[in-house]
């Protein structure tokens, strides 16, 4: 039986679906607009962790597969968010643990 009363604790996939769901902005990761930004970033970088220098040649959801990460959180400004000097390449590793790291620490994040 399913939980009556939401997800089940550690259940990360559903966090994520539920963020996705209930957070405005986060369909904008799903547009071509995004993916293209995305892929021109990647290509401005040349596929190199702008934080770690390590090339990012991995295919999700390896350690080195590449990460288009905001440099400044947007917090849903659609001017930060589409703004190509606001968006860098960042390995995954780094992006999900050095990066998580440094937003958890600054307040307001």
């Amino acid at each position: 039986m399913a939980p009556r009363l939401g997800r089940p604790a550690g259940d990360e996939k559903a966090r994520l679906r539920e963020r996705d769901q209930n957070v405005a902005w986060r369909k904008w990761y799903k547009t071509e607009r995004w993916r293209k930004l995305r892929l021109e970033v990647l290509l401005r970088d040349a596929y190199t962790c702008q934080q770690t220098g390590i090339i990012c040649m991995g295919k999700y959801p390896a350690p080195n597969s590449p990460v288009a990460d905001h440099r400044i959180k947007h917090n849903g400004d659609e001017q930060l968010f589409w703004d190509i000097k606001n968006v860098q390449t960042v390995s995954k590793a780094y992006h999900d643990s050095e990066k998580q790291k440094q937003e958890r620490a600054q307040p307001g994040w």
